[in-house]
């Protein structure tokens, strides 16, 4: 599928895939077919996706820094305001079987240059109560929660690495561990620093093994990655593009979408509809 300007946030969920358009300000439902219909219009930059049990799409509001309910058929209504607990735009998220969901931010503004800082993981409630769960994360982004339940995932696309917590019964985070260093840790002096690595973890999504498969923000790939940092395979975006974020699903569970761009400027993406969604069979 292509004209997209910037898509992101990646799921499969009831039959479907869905993504961001960043921005163009939609959620896109998409058969395994292709087929793509407008599920949801936001008046904001909309990323991470998730689902609440009772089936209801949650879904991140980057710059308000919120996450919308979205149920089906009504327009979005605001779930939770997070800004006094984030450092920067809110960005993904993973929704737990309880309801509960994990929102990463950005930290700063990247895109204009602001200087580097460590941030924040926020949890929030099915009943819209939020929570600081984690701090110091390098730049945190795309979220994951193992087969089992028992472990949340985060990719730290400045840190080049991918780092674990256990998920507590009351849905706080202990245990915070490096599950695997697979890129170069930049210097964080400054914005351009911190694109001195050769690995930067974006979007992922979780095999039935517990392997990862985790998007490169810097260098056009996806990469399966086993617990420790082992890569066990790689594909390329065509064309050179860059590629951003990617889900697991199908109707056998084994079709890898992956959500591709000319690359991630804000500025150029805005202004045109380059973005391209690609799948692949594993």
């Amino acid at each position: 599928m292509s004209g997209g300007h910037f898509y992101e946030g990646a799921r499969w969920h009831d039959g479907h895939f869905w993504v961001s358009d960043l921005y163009a300000g939609h959620v896109l439902k998409i058969t395994p077919g292709g087929h793509a219909q407008v599920a949801v219009e936001l008046d904001d930059q909309p990323s991470g996706l998730g689902w609440l049990p009772d089936g209801t799409l949650l879904v991140v509001g980057m710059k308000s820094r919120s996450v919308w309910k979205c149920p089906a058929g009504e327009p979005p209504r605001l779930h939770a305001d997070i800004t006094a607990l984030t450092g920067g735009f809110t960005n993904d998220m993973i929704v737990d079987r309880h309801g509960r969901a994990y929102v990463s931010n950005l930290g700063f503004d990247l895109f204009t240059g602001a200087p580097p800082a460590t941030t924040t993981l926020v949890r929030v409630d099915p009943d819209g109560q939020s929570t600081i769960v984690a701090d110091g994360l390098q730049f945190p982004n795309g979220l994951v929660i193992s087969p089992d339940g028992n472990s949340l995932i985060v990719a730290e696309t400045f840190g080049g690495r991918l780092s674990a917590f256990t998920i507590e019964d009351d849905g706080s985070l202990s245990g915070q561990r490096c599950w695997a260093q697979i890129g170069r840790e930049p210097s964080w002096e400054t914005p351009h620093s911190l694109l001195d690595t050769d690995f930067a973890p974006d979007g992922c999504a979780i095999d039935e093994e517990g392997c990862v498969w985790v998007a490169d923000a810097l260098n056009g790939r996806v990469a399966r990655v086993a617990e420790g940092g082992e890569i066990r395979q790689q594909i390329k975006a065509p064309d050179g593009f860059g590629l951003y974020s990617c889900a697991l699903g199908g109707p056998d569970g084994r079709t890898l979408i992956l959500c591709t761009a000319p690359d991630f400027d804000d500025v150029k993406r805005k202004a045109t509809r380059e973005a391209r969604l690609y799948s692949t069979k594993i």
